[in-house]
């Protein structure tokens, strides 16, 4: 019988707690140990005003923009909050960055319009830029996300409002949990947004943990994420095409692969 390929391999897990369990189970199928060390936890923003009063209006914009999963769950939660279901507005349009994105917005009643063939904000933007000018837009994203989506849509005359729907935090417990993760050792690392590589850098930091970890090899979700990797100092040694969990499986899986 043949062995897995990545048996024997620890692979660190850095999603939030109700969001690991996809990627963990991918990587304990191809013969892996994931360690999950959550450094993101989802938190309401500081102020829900501005999301309320997008929520109550959403019927006059044309479209609406979700940029992650989270951002879906956080909405659907709010809406609820304020009795104001989602299924019920009609004429509204709805771009989703990603498959994930778009499949929590349908599981959630609304109708998606829109995927781009990457899962990033420049290809969204690329995909709905000719259908913009004079229209408007919601763009609702976590706080503190980059301003390439809206910066662009309103150079071509589109009105465009940005609300917060969330916000990431580190976990209380993610200094510690990484401490014992790295004494075990860790053969890599994934990373599935901006967010989780900067956050991780933060437990490091908290840890007293130098930052990259030596020895361990870096896995990213995408083009954004390896930016910001980069700019942390830590080349990544893959990175996922497509920008998904399961290409991020798949990228983990060819760093053995290449050495083999």
């Amino acid at each position: 019988m043949l062995a897995l390929p990545l048996a024997g391999r620890r692979v660190l897990v850095t999603r939030a707690v109700r969001q690991a369990g996809k990627l963990s189970d991918a990587l304990r199928a191809l013969g892996a140990e994931p360690v999950e060390v959550p450094v993101l936890e989802i938190a309401p923003p500081a102020d829900l005003a501005p999301l309320d009063r997008a929520l109550r209006s959403l019927d006059s914009y044309d479209w609406l923009i979700l940029t992650s999963a989270n951002t879906v769950r956080s909405l659907v939660e709010r809406a609820i909050a304020l009795s104001r279901p989602l299924d019920k507005i009609s004429g509204l349009k709805v771009a989703a960055v990603g498959e994930a994105t778009a499949s929590a917005a349908r599981q959630a009643g609304l109708s998606v319009a829109l995927v781009p063939e990457m899962y990033i904000a420049e290809a969204l933007v690329e995909s709905l830029v000719d259908q913009s000018a004079g229209k408007k837009i919601l763009l609702v994203r976590a706080k503190n996300a980059r301003n390439v989506i809206p910066d662009a849509l309103r150079a071509t005359g589109a009105m465009v409002d940005v609300v917060d729907a969330y916000r990431n935090i580190l976990p209380a417990a993610a200094p510690e949990l990484l401490r014992a993760a790295l004494e075990k050792g860790i053969d890599a690392a994934t990373f599935t947004s901006s967010s989780s590589v900067t956050h991780l850098a933060d437990a490091a930091r908290a840890a007293g943990i130098a930052f990259p970890f030596a020895g361990v090899r870096a896995v990213s979700i995408g083009p954004i994420t390896s930016q910001t990797l980069r700019e942390l100092g830590w080349e990544p040694a893959a990175e996922a095409n497509p920008s998904d969990i399961s290409g991020l499986s798949v990228a983990v899986q060819s760093l053995w692969a290449i050495d083999a």
